[in-house]
């Protein structure tokens, strides 16, 4: 078993040493992670990753290696702490949702919140007014409410939270993702402007032998600079939450991309764009960048491409304070039209299939601002995409 994860993380183009290796078995060997899987999987990555960037690739082969192997309990270990939350989540029939009511809107559901936090002494479970579990009220988790804000539940369920009262941790995407296809750089490359720039470095051939030529045979070297995509391209990568179910297409996207475009320049943000950004997800909280600043920086003559499934609450474009994580002073689609407006060059690829578009408000919003530039992230939306962009 061990001796196959060593070679699948090889396989995986993890960097892992032989040494690396046996000092996993050592530390086995001394009991370090004892019959713990967790215990296991941190051992295993804090041996043989040497590079966060390999994180997702580690985690990968570790899930495909030990699938379904489980922590045995210990004798007189009480049932699982999940187990009884599982047991504890509200499910109900499509007929019940339909009779659960919102509070209402978006200054009635701030208001109550913030009477709740007021009046309630303690622990609530499965009741439909207080802050609690698995119940229908707005505010909570495990539980069902059409409109509510979501406190100490990790992930969605319902995808019904218009705000998330908790730190939420997100990692960067894997820039070394090993394309399957090469049909999405080939999309990319419709995008390509050729020029040449810089320092006399490659050889021309033809201009060295004409130049020979007209020398009588002796040979005269005629240099050029080195011929690269001028295009220069400023992408904006929507991280976490809904998108949790999209990393491996997106993956494949960013991977393509820094293939393809020399001049290209990577953010992050969360369901939309607000007053900042940040280049590495693990520390969004201590490193960002203010979107003003991004938008002085890097002129119009970059071309703009927005990726996210644009799931969201319609109260995080239209409403102060309306963004999932945080109180943000300006609606999200301020922030996007300031971005439209600085590059008139844009377009939004979205993971979701295009099918599915009407089913989801938010979707049908950012698509009109977006003034029709909306296109799936397939193939042929790829194409469409570039074609918009490279008039």
């Amino acid at each position: 078993m061990f001796v196959d994860f060593f070679l699948e993380l090889r396989e995986a183009r993890v960097p892992v040493s032989l040494r690396e290796y046996l000092t996993l078995m050592a530390a086995m060997r001394a009991g370090v992670a004892a019959y713990s899987v967790d215990d296991f999987y941190y051992l295993a990555r804090a041996t043989l990753v040497k590079d966060e960037r390999n994180l997702d690739k580690f985690d990968r082969v570790f899930g495909h290696c030990f699938k379904g192997l489980e922590t045995p309990l210990e004798e007189g270990h009480g049932i699982p702490e999940e187990w009884l939350r599982k047991l504890a989540e509200k499910h109900l029939s499509e007929e019940e949702k339909r009779q659960i009511a919102a509070l209402g809107g978006w200054e009635k559901l701030m208001e109550t919140l913030r009477r709740r936090l007021a009046e309630q002494k303690r622990r609530h479970q499965g009741g439909s007014k207080w802050i609690g579990t698995a119940g229908t009220s707005p505010f909570g988790a495990w539980g069902y409410n059409p409109e509510g804000v979501r406190i100490g539940q990790e992930g969605n369920r319902n995808n019904r939270a218009v705000k998330v009262w908790d730190k939420r941790e997100f990692r960067n995407l894997d820039d070394q993702v090993e394309i399957g296809t090469r049909n999405i750089k080939i999309a990319l490359r419709r995008l390509r402007q050729f020029a040449r720039e810089g320092a006399a470095s490659q050889l021309d051939l033809d201009g060295t032998i004409h130049a020979t030529a007209k020398n009588a045979g002796w040979l005269e070297l005629k240099l050029v600079p080195e011929r690269h995509n001028a295009v220069k391209v400023l992408l904006l990568l929507d991280i976490g939450g809904s998108m949790e179910g999209h990393v491996r297409a997106c993956a494949e996207l960013f991977s393509a991309a820094r293939a393809e475009f020399k001049h290209l320049e990577t953010f992050y943000f969360h369901n939309c764009p607000y007053e900042a950004l940040w280049r590495d997800a693990e520390r969004r909280h201590v490193e960002r960048t203010a979107t003003m600043e991004v938008l002085h920086t890097y002129d119009a003559g970059y071309k703009l491409i927005l990726v996210g499934d644009a799931s969201m609450s319609p109260y995080e474009l239209v409403q102060p304070g309306g963004s999932v994580e945080h109180w943000n002073a300006e609606p999200g689609q301020v922030w996007l039209a300031r971005l439209l407006a600085t590059y008139p060059k844009s377009a939004w690829l979205n993971p979701v299939p295009e099918h599915y578009w009407g089913a989801t408000a938010s979707i049908g919003m950012v698509r009109r601002l977006m003034e029709g530039r909306m296109f799936p992230l397939t193939l042929d939306g790829l194409d469409r995409a570039m074609r918009q962009l490279a008039r």
